[in-house]
Formats: structure tokens, C-alpha cells, sequence
């Protein structure tokens, strides 16, 4: 068949089915009865639309049966965003550089132990100012914070020596509950994955991917707090307004880079507790005034 299209019809059919050779040559073949031009041509037109209308749905879009896919979303000027804040805690001075849960732990104790206390720290964390949360685990750690030392520890001394941590009564029972399943479970260690971290009374997956983060130097996922929530609505770095943490982490893990993750909990906390208040923010002061979806203009 191709040999007798004219040329223009030739290099049509060439550029709509590509690789139909032989199709017509087959045709060909087969014999038969001889018909009029004028029905030949109405044939073999309709036997190329036929064809050229099947190839068009396999073409090369098609051919591994994928959609194609929408570019990623991302929130507008969030890198100048990021930037800029980097820059505003480039001091480093808010108290969660001086007193986080990074500076809690005793970093000469044997590894097992460190890791046991960075759990402790962000158990005591939650609901609590660094301030606070560094001065229980000063007191714990004078008399040796261990697996051991806490479950020989009666629970009024404990609660003596966290106090006043938020919900500390709480905390009393979590912290004896959870050393008591380390002991016995994982050898006076700290799990290594998140979700048998979060299985732990009391601990979150704020938590749980802090403890990776700290105890285990690995990136399992954005941790994030009250800070980290607050800030990134704010920005508008959430495609929708989330209500809660988990929300927000889950939104943020959908567009933010992988490589990103770590850095994000320090960054933002310290820029939540000099910067960007939960109330009274200090717009002024801040770099992304210009370009802050909440910010506060004069």
C-alpha cells in the first residue's frame, strides 16, 4: 500500500503509525476480487484512520500505561523564605540551641545510655520550655540517669526530681512504664525504628523521629512540634491549612526535599521562640516580611 500513496499522504501515514510496515504488502497478498479505484482509495483511507487512530492511543506517553504526571507543587518563595530564616538563626542563641534535647544527654555515657536519655529528654519535652526540660534532666542525671537507676526509683522521688514539667504526674507513669518494656524488650535500649518508638507510652512521632534524628543519626521523617506546625501555616507551605502536627508533617513530607528534613525542626523552633511568636509575632524584625502570607505589615 504504501508504494501507490502519493507523497504527501505517504509521509502522513510514516509520521501516524511508524511502525505498520508490511501492512499493506500483506493486503496485497491475500488476492481477491478486483474493485474500482475510486473504492480501493475509500478503503484503504479507511483502513489508515483506523490504524492511525490506534497507534495515536500508544504512543509514547501511553506506551508503559502512565498518566502523565502534574508537576510537583510547591509554595510559592519558600526557598527565599528558607533563607532568609536561615540567616535570622544564624546566631544560633535561642534557648533551644543553649538547652534542646541535643545538650541533655550525658555524651560520655556508653552509647546505650545516651540513647536512653535522649528518649527521656523528649518524653520530659513535651508541653515543657527547654529551660525547664534541661533543669530535670540535670537533677536525673546527678545521681546517674540509667534503665536501671529509674526503675529502682520510687515514683514520688521522680516526680520530685522532673517537676514541673508539664503534665508531670503523667510523665511519672509513662517514663516508669517505658523504661520498664526497654528493660525487658530491647535490652536497656532504645528501639531503632519509629513505629516501634511511638508504640512506647508516651512517646508521639514528634518524638519518635527526634529520637532517630539524635539517638540514631538517622532521617526517618520532618519532627514536628507546636513551632514547626505554627510557622509553616503561616507560610503557607501546606497546600491546606492543617490542624494538627501529624497533618502538617505528612503535607510537608509530600513536597519538601528529603535533604531538608533534618534541619527543619531546629530551624523553625528557634525562629518560633525569638521570631515568629504563637501570639504577637515580631513581624518587624523579620526578614520574610515582605513575603509572608501572615505577616504583620506597617
Amino acid at each position: 500500500m504504501c508504494a501507490t500513496l502519493s507523497a504527501g499522504n505517504g509521509r502522513a501515514a510514516a509520521r501516524g503509525f511508524g511502525r505498520a510496515r508490511g501492512f499493506g504488502r500483506a493486503r496485497g497478498a491475500a488476492g481477491g476480487p478486483s474493485q474500482s479505484p475510486s473504492r480501493t482509495r475509500r478503503h484503504g483511507q479507511r483502513r489508515r484512520n483506523i490504524s492511525i487512530g490506534y497507534e495515536s492511543g500508544h504512543g509514547e506517553g501511553a506506551e508503559q500505561g502512565q498518566e502523565p504526571q502534574s508537576p510537583r507543587w510547591e509554595p510559592r518563595d519558600w526557598r527565599l523564605q528558607l533563607e532568609r530564616i536561615r540567616e535570622m538563626r544564624r546566631s544560633r542563641d535561642a534557648p533551644v540551641d543553649q538547652m534542646g534535647v541535643d545538650k541533655c544527654y550525658d555524651s560520655s555515657a556508653a552509647p546505650e545510655v545516651m540513647r536512653y536519655q535522649v528518649l527521656l529528654a523528649l518524653m520530659l519535652s513535651s508541653q515543657t520550655k527547654d529551660q525547664v526540660t534541661s533543669g530535670a534532666m540535670q537533677r536525673l542525671r546527678e545521681g546517674g540517669l540509667t534503665v536501671d537507676s529509674i526503675l529502682q526509683m520510687d515514683d514520688a522521688t521522680l516526680g520530685h526530681l522532673i517537676y514541673p514539667v508539664g503534665f508531670w504526674r503523667n510523665k511519672v507513669k509513662y517514663i516508669k512504664q517505658t523504661t520498664a518494656i526497654l528493660k525487658q524488650k530491647y535490652g536497656g535500649d532504645i528501639p531503632r525504628t519509629v513505629e516501634e518508638l511511638v508504640q512506647l507510652p508516651g512517646v508521639g512521632p514528634k518524638m519518635a523521629h527526634l529520637a532517630m534524628n539524635i539517638a540514631w543519626d538517622s532521617v526517618s521523617g520532618i519532627a514536628v512540634d507546636t513551632h514547626v506546625h505554627r510557622i509553616t501555616n503561616r507560610l503557607k507551605w501546606v497546600k491546606q491549612q492543617t490542624r494538627y502536627p501529624e497533618e502538617t508533617r505528612v503535607a510537608l513530607e509530600d513536597w519538601l526535599p528529603r535533604d531538608l528534613w533534618r534541619e527543619l525542626n531546629w530551624l523553625l523552633v528557634g525562629f518560633g521562640q525569638q521570631t515568629c511568636l504563637p501570639v504577637n509575632p515580631r513581624c518587624s524584625e523579620c526578614l520574610n516580611q515582605d513575603i509572608c502570607p501572615a505577616a504583620k505589615r506597617p
